[in-house]
């Protein structure tokens, strides 16, 4: 026994690869067993011994390592792994990219036989999810209902008598909102019931979206952000016609006991359910709120009671999962890049359409027809708002930043993390700054922000993907915060520099092209906003190319024109004292935009 007790202490447990480990294994053999092995050289039959036993041992160790280093997010590596720890700090990953922007429909109304204006009776509602297509081949769908008989529609004659001057038909023209994307549909044959079920989508990781999801007996499941969400506030037609103008919807509290959550892998995109069943499902009621905190169960005093009123329904089964039944899964799909932007003017297409008029059975046929055949579209705004690739690092610091805003906005950073975390079905920002406001008393913040237009470059975004981050904002804001939603401002530059080649180089040209291409390579991903422009990196670049003996100067420049922006940038002005670093302001980002943006001389 004491022999034994001596051995174990013998054992180093520092060794963890292949050789460290031999090597102990080796001087364990030659100390407890000198007499029973002897034969150490390398085509002996113990050495191979020794050597499956060192192998085992250094496979273990690394996947022990491994797995250590997987389960922690900043050590993380594989893609998967760090998408599933960023959930667990309540960020959502989204591969998909989604587009946002508003269209210009025009349409021509038949006049009324008395009086010189529209007849209202033929002012149709083109209803939402109508589908529209650019000239490249996108496809957009209309996401609000487009009311012609709004009194903010510009009214213009369409059609006059050739005879006496009179109004035949007038156009209208009325703008609504779309995002990229086209809808698709699934069906799963679901069996017996089975606790937290999950359905793969067919599109993988282009699901932008899963729009409805219904059983074959017409329940409805609505998507919420987890399984123990009971009450989600849905948007319904204001019921007053008088209103409807100004306030088109009104949002209203229902319960959802069949819900599901949407969960996205680096490559799936999957829909989860909950594990109670229909017999678990009393009432579709929303609970007594004060019967939901006060729960006292007979104690003859109070304490302080946590109050979600997103859970209003006695019941801990997360929601119901279907059984027995056939889903239909609704879903809208968009591939992500550059393909999902659309250049001014290039919408054009409408590929279906849906139009309800007020009292159809009353009305002419034939005029409807004609109203619906007249229907024409363009988007005098580029539609804009997919996001750069997110990498591994962008997840890990935006999962930090969630983690910390807590579902609040308290911080500058907090704001910045929740502007990269709205829903991408919103339109999504490739930069963004937030200052405070200098000239406000109050706890005012200006917001700047940027996108990427159809070919990759830095862009404005339109008004309508600046409103619907304002909104979304609004909902984790603190109560004393004002948020200005304004545009960052872009800066295009230019550089020129000359090199010295090495000694003996005869095909300048060759060193020279390995030049360029590395400037092109460095600066292919516009950097964030307000981060400075260092000249040192630069001359570091370059003589780090093969055939370069040495930079002789770098010289930046500012590109002006109908291809770039307009900024007003003084870069002299801008250059710190050394002259290595041009500084930008906080709420501007520089942009090499052109290859031939680079020019430089070879000597």
């Amino acid at each position: 026994m004491a022999n034994t007790k001596i051995k174990e202490l013998a054992i180093n447990y520092t060794a963890r690869n292949f050789s460290s480990i031999k090597e102990e294994l080796v001087s364990y053999t030659k100390r407890y067993y000198p007499s029973t092995f002897k034969d150490f050289s390398d085509a002996s039959f113990g050495a191979l011994m020794l050597d499956m036993v060192s192998y085992v041992g250094d496979v273990l160790s690394f996947y022990l390592d491994y797995q250590a280093n997987e389960s922690f997010l900043h050590t993380a590596l594989e893609y998967n792994n760090i998408v599933k720890l960023s959930r667990q700090l309540g960020y959502k990953f989204d591969a998909s990219g989604t587009s946002f922007g508003e269209v210009s429909f025009f349409i021509l109304i038949p006049a009324l036989s008395v009086g010189a204006v529209p007849d209202p009776a033929y002012m149709p509602v083109l209803r939402r999810g109508a589908t529209l297509s650019s000239t490249s081949g996108n496809t957009f769908l209309l996401t609000q209902d487009v009311n012609f008989a709004n009194s903010a529609n510009q009214v213009v004659v369409g059609r006059v008598n050739n005879t006496n001057g009179a109004p035949l038909e007038y156009a209208i023209k009325a703008k609504g909102k779309v995002l990229s994307g086209q809808f698709k549909t699934v069906q799963y044959e679901i069996g017996q019931f089975k606790k937290f079920r999950k359905l793969e989508i067919p599109d993988g990781v282009n699901v932008a979206e899963v729009v409805s999801v219904f059983d074959s007996n017409g329940n409805p499941y609505r998507e919420v952000d987890y399984l123990t969400q009971d009450v989600v506030y849905r948007e319904v037609v204001n019921p007053s016609k008088n209103q409807r103008e100004i306030t088109p919807a009104i949002l209203k509290p229902v319960v959802v006991p069949r819900r599901f959550i949407v969960e996205k892998t680096a490559t799936q995109t999957l829909i989860i359910f909950g594990h109670g069943s229909d017999s678990d499902l009393s009432s579709d009621s929303i609970s007594d709120p004060s019967q939901t905190i006060l729960d006292l169960h007979g104690r003859d005093f109070i304490t302080d009671k946590s109050f979600d009123p997103t859970n209003l329904v006695s019941s801990d089964k997360m929601g119901v999962g279907p059984s027995n039944t056939t889903l239909t899964v609704v879903y809208r799909t968009s591939t992500g890049g550059d393909t999902v932007n659309a250049p001014v003017g290039t919408v054009t297409g409408i590929e279906r359409k849906r139009f309800t008029f007020d009292d159809a059975s009353n009305l002419s046929s034939t005029k409807m027809s004609v109203v619906r055949r007249s229907l024409e579209v363009i988007n005098e705004n580029a539609i804009i708002g997919d996001q750069i690739d997110v990498s591994v690092d962008d997840i890990k610091q935006r999962a930090y930043g969630m983690f910390y805003s807590q579902n609040r906005a308290v911080t500058l950073q907090d704001y910045k993390t929740l502007v990269y975390s709205m829903p991408a079905r919103f339109g999504s920002i490739a930069r963004c700054a937030i200052l405070k406001d200098q000239d406000s008393f109050k706890r005012n913040l200006n917001l700047f922000v940027l996108c990427l237009n159809s070919s990759g470059y830095l862009a404005t975004a339109n008004s309508s993907l600046k409103y619907n981050l304002k909104t979304w904002l609004n909902r984790y804001r603190m109560i004393n915060d004002s948020i200005d939603v304004l545009d960052g401002q872009i800066v295009n530059f230019g550089l020129k520099f000359s090199i010295l080649s090495e000694t003996g180089t005869t095909n300048k040209a060759v060193i020279l092209n390995r030049c360029l291409q590395a400037l092109i390579n460095h600066f292919n991903k516009p950097p964030d906003m307000g981060e400075h422009l260092d000249i040192s990196q630069i001359y570091k670049l370059l003589n780090g190319v093969r055939g370069v003996a040495d930079t002789i100067t770098v010289d930046v420049t500012q590109k002006t024109g109908a291809l770039y922006a307009d900024t007003m940038f003084f870069i002299e002005s801008a250059y710190s004292a050394d002259r290595r670093i041009i500084t930008l302001p906080p709420n501007m980002a520089y942009e090499f935009k052109f290859g031939t943006d680079f020019e430089g001389v070879a000597k």
